[in-house]
């Protein structure tokens, strides 16, 4: 499992409606055909569609992923997942329990995000399958993201933990995304990189 997961993590979209500006299903078909190497369904937010609009979009973004064999990830919402029948879910420190959520899916990919010493100090390593380790960077994507943690915290948490997953995210672009691999990351996770990009097929090449 780790070595599909380290490779599935190098370039790994996350992505909801309330990011687009055009179809959704559309920026992903071209990201897919781009090589990106993972997707997360990330329906959260000003502006994001919910009940049976969320499923139905959900479902399509997760027959493209199908087809391109891509892993799908629901973001922090496991009754969605469930209903996706999605390869995984990724939560943050204060969604659903990781034991819950392993209880619930044995088999399935578990991330966990964690930005800090303490976080990762209290978080079940062994139940997940990768970290998300951020905000690297600034990021306007999320209004309640935190503050920015410097590529440091990548070579810190690789340097404590040689063999873990480990996934950038936040405010990660075309431009800074090498120092986040140089610091020690398998890969990045990126929004509007791809999402507001001029050339998706560009920018992921570029990631």
């Amino acid at each position: 499992m780790a070595l599909q997961i380290n490779t599935s993590l190098r370039k790994y979209f996350i992505m909801g409606s309330q990011n687009c500006d055009r179809d959704p299903a559309e920026i992903l078909e071209t990201a897919a055909l781009a090589g990106i190497t993972a997707f997360q369904f990330r329906e959260k937010g000003k502006g994001s569609l919910t009940g049976e609009a969320k499923l139905k979009l959900g479902i399509s973004l997760r027959e493209i992923c199908q087809r391109y064999n891509i892993p799908f990830i629901v973001n922090d919402d496991v009754k969605l997942g469930k209903s996706l029948d999605a390869d995984g879910i990724h939560v943050g420190q204060d969604d659903q329990s990781v034991q819950a959520i392993r209880d619930l899916f044995p088999d399935k990919i578990i991330g966990l995000s964690v930005s800090n010493a303490r976080e990762i100090a209290s978080s079940p390593l062994s139940l997940i399958d990768y970290v998300g380790a951020g905000p690297v960077f600034a990021t306007n994507s999320k209004i309640d993201a935190k503050k920015a943690v410097g590529v440091e915290w990548i070579t810190a948490l690789r340097k404590r933990f040689p063999t873990l997953p480990i996934v950038g995210i936040g405010g990660i672009t075309t431009h800074n995304a090498t120092s986040v691999i140089d610091a020690g990351a398998n890969g990045v996770s990126v929004i509007s990189a791809i999402t507001q990009a001029e050339n998706i097929r560009e920018a992921v090449r570029a990631l």
